[in-house]
């Protein structure tokens, strides 16, 4: 066992609490990677929240990077000292979505235990396969990849999760055609790397909709060719009149039920919706199945951008060392573990792209 600080949730909706706990060694498959950053996901947030339920106390936090410190037995591939990239996605490789190329959709349950306790012996929850607000983690070695010496651990700790997740519903879930116009309903951390995704796939025009000016000139730094205020009455009108007609395809990348609602109104004929922002559990939205038979269009769910990591990573990494990809211009402030709390406060407040925890 090794002891490290982690920041731990023991209430839903509380500040998180900096804790000495346990980490137990790597058994096999697994590896010990010892932490140098850890972004702030609005998903750790909603968790901490009790937004989706979860056993306490728990440590959250799943979208970080570091160096191998230990590697458990048949683990292959990975070397002591080498920088990973640490995301959620856990999959076995053998199962029926594994086989077939969708491994964030692994169908094998995850049964082991977490690594991490308490002295005392009380199990701590190992949130979403990484309990990275911590100084160490403990995962499997299907969720992590090597990457170049040269990215900084704030860029590397992004892939993890906002980017991956942005660009890969363009990409893998929407499947953009070159050409094909795009609407992107947040401007957030995860909407500003669905506008990348566009811009790098080769959109038309991509229209950034949001509730302030400031978000939708950022989301033009990054790709954006339009931008169209939320507030404004029937935002798809105008969204409609910038494009010609209705877009190919919206990327919805906040959990927000009226965001749900609202997204067929900005599609044109055969147009499709990709699902990225997670509303609270029960949150139903309401759509006319009458219209969207009759105008062919679509909705399908992205969960982490269907990505397989060890594929789509070093692309995204290949892109931002070439200047391609924005990751640097993605963080919005840097933060110490003790400052935890604050740098949430920070994220909550909607003016931060990415917060960026640094060991």
């Amino acid at each position: 066992m090794t002891r490290i600080k982690a920041a731990v949730c023991t209430e839903f909706g509380q500040p998180l609490q900096i804790e000495d706990v346990l980490l137990r060694a790597p058994q096999a498959g697994e590896l010990e990677v010892t932490l140098e950053a850890v972004a702030i996901c609005h998903s750790d947030i909603h968790f901490a929240e009790g937004a989706w339920g979860g056993d306490l106390p728990a440590v959250y936090g799943h979208e970080a990077a570091g160096r191998v410190t230990a590697l458990g037995a048949s683990v292959t591939g990975l070397t002591i000292g080498q920088r990973v990239v640490v995301t959620l996605i856990k999959s076995c490789g053998t199962c029926t979505n594994c086989a077939s190329g969708k491994p964030t959709i692994c169908e094998t349950p995850d049964a082991d235990a977490s690594p991490i306790s308490r002295s005392d012996g009380t199990v701590v929850a190992q949130a979403m396969n990484c309990g990275a607000f911590a100084e160490r983690v403990v995962v499997d070695q299907s969720q992590v990849v090597p990457l170049p010496e040269d990215m900084p651990p704030e860029a590397v700790a992004l892939m993890a999760c906002g980017v991956i997740t942005g660009v890969g519903a363009i990409v893998n879930a929407g499947k953009l055609r070159a050409g094909e116009d795009v609407v992107v309903i947040g401007a957030g951390g995860v909407g500003l790397n669905a506008i990348q995704g566009a811009r790098i796939a080769g959109a038309r025009r991509i229209v950034a909709v949001d509730m302030t000016e400031e978000k939708l000139e950022t989301a033009k730094a990054f790709g954006a060719t339009d931008g169209v205020l939320a507030t404004g009455k029937a935002p798809w009108r105008q969204v409609h009149k910038v494009l010609g007609r209705g877009a190919d395809l919206i990327a919805v990348t906040v959990g927000a039920i009226p965001a749900y609602n609202q997204a067929p109104r900005y599609l044109g004929w055969g147009g499709r919706m990709v699902m990225i922002g997670m509303p609270h559990s029960g949150a139903m939205a309401e759509y006319e199945p009458v219209v969207l038979a009759y105008m062919a269009q679509g909705m399908v769910g992205s969960k982490m951008g269907d990505v397989v990591i060890r594929r789509d990573i070093p692309w995204l990494a290949d892109l931002y060392r070439q200047g391609r990809l924005k990751l640097d211009e993605l963080v919005s402030g840097r933060w110490s573990l003790d400052q935890i709390n604050e740098a949430i406060a920070d994220t909550k407040a909607g003016e931060a792209k990415r917060n960026v925890i640094l060991f």
